[in-house]
Formats: structure tokens, C-alpha cells, sequence
């Protein structure tokens, strides 16, 4: 997994290049009736649930792609378990929805493409209250704690895992942050984070296990270094504002259902998440 496009990185937003071409991304098929039934499976590293390929991202991209699968990394009770770190800050977990380009007959076939993938990254909070649309995935997660167990979930919503506002996000091309470490990624990387209630990510980072038989936890791969690539954002990045000290504002400021990791708009809570 050596080379110089490596993922994940950590975004430096003082660094990142305001792109006015960056066109918000658009989802297609993502909304599935409860009886299309798809596979969940601990595979040992993480928890994967199968994507149907009629799942497509139609904007954002200059060429189409279709779902393959999603998959999560996540920390445990004493830490948080993103991959993607935002002025080195770490979030609770992250969600990376994998596809492939439509050019190629396979996910298999595309992987090794430059233009072949493209995944959307997504971090994960605790908040306040249960997420519905996650509980679609958690509320199974003991029916597999062993690795190579697999269950089938009802379809439901896919685009409720990721936030509602698909205008804002980084992006950079980089690489599978798990072996093969194939350097074929073109990242987005949302700049609104997902609630989780507290409960729900103790199930997340409490229940399947490894392959050597213990609590499959801290399943991310440290940052990797940039060498010299650019991360572009969609948007104008606020300048780096200090939270005084002492101020409580942080708290009482964040949104309860969708905060903003930084960016217009996301007032105080973002200078905190700055800070």
C-alpha cells in the first residue's frame, strides 16, 4: 500500500482550493422499497451492505457511476474511528459509499482504472437523538457478529445515511484505504456531519468481531501524506477563527439533528469545530 495518492488524508481547510466547477452531487435510485432486500455481512474488517447496481451517481462527476457497496470505519468506547480527519480533528465514524464507473463491466474491472471508483465519505457524531435511517443497518449488527456471517436487510432509504446537503463537500483523488490500496479514488467528502444517538454508536463500536475472535474496533487507517496534491472544496472555506476559551456557545450552538463540520453557513458550531 506504498505510493504518493494514499487515503485518507487529513483536509487542511486553510489549504483547500475553492473549485467553483465542483457541481453538487446528485443520487439516483437511491430510495428502495422495504422488499428489495439487500446482503449485510461482517467481513472481519468492517460491516458491508451490497449495494444494487441501479443505485447511480448522476451529478457531481464528469462520468456516471453506479453503487457497488457501503461499509463503515469506526473508533471504539475510549476514541473516534473516522478515516478522513478535518484540521486534525478526528470524527466519530465514517461511512464511504463505493461506486465504480459505468464505462466498465465491474466493479473488479474498474478498481484498477484511474477513473475507476468513486466514493462518498460521510463522518459520523454522536447526538441526541436515534438516527432512523442508520437504525435500518445497526438493528442487525447481532445477527453477524462472527466474521463471515451475513443477514438481509429490508430496503429502505440509502441517501437518508448521507447528509441532506450534497452542495458542500472536499474533494481529491486518492486511493482504497484498504489493501489492495488501489490509487483508482476520486473522494468526496461532505462537509455536514450525521447524528448518531449515543446508543447507536455503542452498537456500532461494541458488537461484531474480528478475526481473531475480539471486539472489531478502531478499524480506520492513519492519515497518509498529500505529496503535493490539491484537495478542492466547493464551497468557500471560512478562515481559521479562535473560540475564546471558557465561552459555552459550542454546545448550545450545534444544530440537533445535522451539524456542519466547517464552512458558510454553519455559524458558531463551526468556529468551535475549528477551534
Amino acid at each position: 500500500c506504498g505510493g504518493t495518492k494514499q487515503s485518507p488524508i487529513n483536509v487542511d481547510t486553510a489549504q483547500a482550493i475553492f473549485s467553483p466547477d465542483l457541481r453538487p452531487i446528485q443520487l439516483s435510485g437511491y430510495s428502495l422499497p422495504a422488499n428489495r432486500e439487500l446482503k449485510l455481512k461482517n467481513n472481519g474488517h468492517t460491516v458491508v451492505l451490497d449495494l444494487p447496481e441501479s443505485l447511480a451517481l448522476t451529478g457531481g462527476y464528469a462520468q456516471q457511476y453506479r453503487a457497488a457497496q457501503l461499509h463503515l470505519h469506526w473508533g471504539s468506547p475510549s476514541g473516534p474511528g473516522s478515516e478522513h480527519t478535518v484540521n486534525g480533528r478526528r470524527f466519530g465514524a465514517e461511512i464511504h459509499v463505493v461506486h465504480y464507473n459505468t464505462k466498465y463491466d465491474s466493479f473488479t474491472e474498474a478498481m484498477v482504472h484511474p477513473d475507476g471508483l468513486a466514493v462518498l465519505g460521510a463522518f459520523l457524531e454522536v447526538g441526541h437523538e436515534e438516527n432512523p435511517y442508520y437504525h435500518e443497518i445497526l438493528q442487525h449488527l447481532f445477527e453477524i457478529p462472527e466474521i463471515g456471517q451475513e443477514t438481509l436487510v429490508p430496503g429502505f432509504n440509502i441517501a437518508g445515511l448521507l447528509p441532506a446537503n450534497l452542495k458542500l463537500y472536499f474533494h481529491y483523488n486518492g486511493s482504497l484505504t484498504t489493501p489492495p490500496c488501489f490509487q483508482t479514488v476520486k473522494w468526496t467528502i461532505f462537509n455536514q456531519t450525521m447524528l448518531l444517538s449515543h446508543h447507536q454508536m455503542s452498537m456500532l463500536v461494541s458488537t461484531l468481531r474480528s478475526p481473531d475472535n475480539e471486539l472489531l474496533q478502531n478499524n480506520y487507517r492513519p492519515v497518509q501524506n498529500l505529496h503535493g496534491r490539491r484537495v478542492l472544496a466547493s464551497f468557500q472555506t471560512m478562515p481559521l477563527v479562535k473560540q475564546s476559551p471558557g465561552k459555552p456557545e459550542c454546545a448550545q450552538a450545534a444544530p440537533s439533528s445535522r451539524d456542519a463540520v466547517m464552512g458558510a453557513a454553519a455559524g458558531i458550531s463551526a468556529l468551535c469545530i475549528l477551534e
